[in-house]
């Protein structure tokens, strides 16, 4: 599909991490600090605000010291999260759970994910990594979550202590602790938080989330902009489309939740996990959500992009699966929408492959409560580059920016009105091997105590039609708003019983 593919990858910039190399030592005096440090300069690099923190960063004091053991069957991954501080990333009951803060990295500006990358590989140099099983996602993890827009959020890594994992049919536990070089060793805490199991490399006892806790009643407020302005929006949004400034732009809403009591973090995430069960279920950072598109999948020297773009869903009139599929296969909107996606997708993965390929026609994704085109890219890398440098070579795809990507991001922040944050970012893991798997942060929502920030967004093109645009919002919404209510019974591979 992509003529010259091998010349292009061997002349693609590469990120290779190697000891002793010239990659950018980001850092401070002292945690918190907001300054990005070059090795052996006390000069701030340009790369906007960074902070990073760390268990026991003080290499004359302590190391940290990560063990790996395969473990029986932990059952339901979700039901060992804490109360608190939770990260998860789970899809079919694999995937990964953690607990606790052995290290943290935060960055604002440009290159978030390239520089993130460059602190991940620095970082994980210093480790003392004992045992290893050989299954991606095991030994040293750090969840992320980026911002969409470099220029206005904030995005984060986080190296957990504690990581419970499985993945076809094998289970394993990762600890990271700090080894005192004089004497001794003692566990990391995060907050004051003890989260260490009853002994390293074995799971406690028993699972440790608390009892279900309800939100009890939920009021709703419009988000950063009404309804009817964001219909305006759109209709601005087609006319400079139609006069040529761009081919497409993603506008997004958000809408505002208030419950009586703080939202427990870990009874939505089971309840996506099992509305959704064909979505990766996240959380990080307070970010949680049940995206349906993979950015990129990397293991080893094999990548995997799963492209969504064209969307129906159930409303009066047309009631029946099989008919909306139909539909939306013959809806030029959305064949447009997808095509953009598709050749954004796939051109910004060639560089980095010898090997690039991707089904001329998409196929339809079936979720609980809308249907998708799709199509998967598939690749073979040409060297190294790790799934996090290649997330951020994706993103923004035009699934969620829209084309050209300079001047959707431009039209974005000229109509959408509000701060997406890290809502339609890279949202993910990656391991010390390079690999991990990135979703771009989509039917999520902020959660912070009692209040929900939730987000939807439309891609918009020379056919689209305002009115359905907000309909089309409105459907995206329920994914949380329904699990965060507990409303509506879900059939795994079809549509649920709840509204839509």
């Amino acid at each position: 599909m992509h003529a010259g593919l091998a010349a292009s990858a061997r002349r693609a910039h590469e990120r290779r991490f190697t000891p002793g190399g010239a990659q950018r030592h980001l850092g401070g005096s002292r945690p918190g600090t907001e300054r990005a440090f070059r090795p052996g300069s006390d000069e701030p690099s340009p790369v906007g605000h960074v902070r990073w923190s760390a268990v026991g960063t003080s290499r004359e004091r302590a190391r940290l010291v990560v063990q790996t053991v395969e473990v029986p069957d932990p059952g339901d991954l979700l039901d060992w999260l804490p109360p608190v501080g939770s990260l998860a990333w789970v899809r079919r009951g694999d995937g990964l759970v953690a607990s606790g803060e052995a290290a943290r990295f935060e960055i604002t500006g440009k290159k978030h994910c390239a520089e993130a990358a460059d602190w991940w590989h620095d970082f994980i140099e210093r480790l003392v990594v004992d045992g290893a099983i050989g299954v991606p996602g095991s030994g040293p993890v750090a969840f992320g979550s980026f911002a969409f827009d470099e220029e206005t959020g904030g995005s984060v890594l986080v190296v957990p202590e504690q990581v419970i994992g499985r993945r076809d049919g094998r289970a394993w536990i990762t600890t990271i602790g700090r080894e005192r070089t004089h004497g001794g060793s003692a566990p990391g805490t995060a907050g004051g938080v003890q989260h260490r199991p009853a002994a390293i490399g074995q799971l406690p006892p028993c699972p440790i989330t608390a009892p279900a806790r309800h939100p009890g009643p939920i009021r709703w407020a419009e988000g950063s902009v009404p309804v009817t302005a964001w219909r305006g929006a759109v209709a601005e949004a087609v006319r400079q489309i139609n006069a040529g400034r761009l081919d497409k732009v993603v506008l997004a809403r958000d809408l505002l939740a208030y419950a009586d009591n703080a939202v427990d973090i870990g009874q939505l995430l089971r309840s996506l996990a099992g509305r959704f069960p064909d979505c990766w279920t996240f959380a990080v950072d307070g970010l949680v959500g049940a995206t349906p598109e993979l950015l990129v999948r990397r293991t080893g020297p094999d990548i995997l992009s799963l492209v969504l773009a064209g969307t129906a869903w159930r409303h009066p009139g047309a009631e029946d699966e099989d008919q909306l599929a139909a539909e939306l296969i013959a809806s030029a909107k959305n064949q447009e929408e997808h095509v953009y996606a598709a050749r954004s997708a796939a051109e910004s993965l060639a560089p980095y492959c010898v090997e690039l390929s991707a089904p001329t026609e998409p196929t339809i994704l079936r979720l609980s409560n809308v249907l998708h085109l799709a199509t998967e890219v598939t690749g073979q890398l040409a060297g190294s580059t790790d799934a996090l440098t290649l997330a951020g070579a994706l993103h923004p795809t035009a699934a969620v920016a829209g084309t050209p990507t300079d001047v959707s991001l431009d039209v974005i922040r000229e109509l959408e009105g509000m701060n997406r944050g890290r809502y339609a970012g890279p949202v993910g893991w990656l391991d010390a091997n390079g690999d991990g798997e990135w979703c771009i942060a989509l039917r999520c929502a902020e959660v912070d105590g009692n209040r929900v920030r939730l987000f939807s967004g439309c891609g918009i093109v020379a056919g689209s039609d305002p009115d359905s645009e907000v309909d089309e919002a409105q459907a995206k919404f329920l994914a949380i708003r329904d699990a965060l209510e507990g409303r509506g019974a879900v059939h795994a591979g079809g549509f649920s019983g709840g509204r839509r």
